[in-house]
């Protein structure tokens, strides 16, 4: 599961670490902007975008293995793709953009729902989304270890079991998305 499974890929002028992400209050609204580094550091709360990747039939998910390499929860599962939201972009623009970045599949993402995640440092406000496509998949190598479709039931037993190597919030997210579905 993607990460911060929430930590995104889009690199700004100056590196990852100098890229300017969108800042926002504990309820998710839009304080200001600071770099993704500083963001890490003081742990403060800003936006994300996660999003669900389900088959057309809508009886697959499509999971993946994070990279050894990832800051944020390397080398676990996640059940959804998604990243920070970059300060003057919009959550549905980063929606957009994330499954392009990470699984190289364009898809229309559809808005689900909204809630805060927050583990440690890491705090942010996730904008959860459910985007339909059979693929084809080419995965980013610095992001995406693994990747691959499995059945929608199976990915309920390891998102509730808390000894599967799962991200964090991606597990927090997808249980969450089970009851909306």
């Amino acid at each position: 599961m993607t990460g911060n499974h929430i930590d995104g890929s889009r690199r700004g002028r100056g590196g990852p670490a100098r890229e300017q992400v969108l800042i926002v209050d504990p309820g998710g609204n839009p304080v200001g902007s600071a770099t993704r580094a500083r963001m890490r550091a003081e742990g403060l709360w800003h936006a994300g975008a996660a999003i669900v990747v389900r088959s057309l039939d809508g009886e697959r998910l499509y999971v993946h293995r994070r990279t050894a390499t990832k800051d944020v929860y390397p080398d676990l599962y996640d059940p959804t793709c998604g990243g920070v939201v970059a300060a003057g972009e919009t959550p549905d623009g980063c929606a957009a953009r994330e499954p392009a970045e990470e699984l190289g599949v364009t898809a229309t993402p559809a808005f689900r729902f909204r809630a805060p995640f927050v583990e440690g440092t890491i705090r942010y406000s996730a904008h959860v989304y459910e985007a339909r496509t059979d693929g084809p998949f080419t995965h980013q190598p610095e992001e995406v270890a693994w990747g691959g479709w499995v059945d929608v039931a199976e990915v309920r037993a390891p998102a509730e079991d808390p000894g599967r190597p799962v991200v964090p919030d991606g597990r927090a997210l997808i249980r969450e998305w089970f009851r909306w579905v």
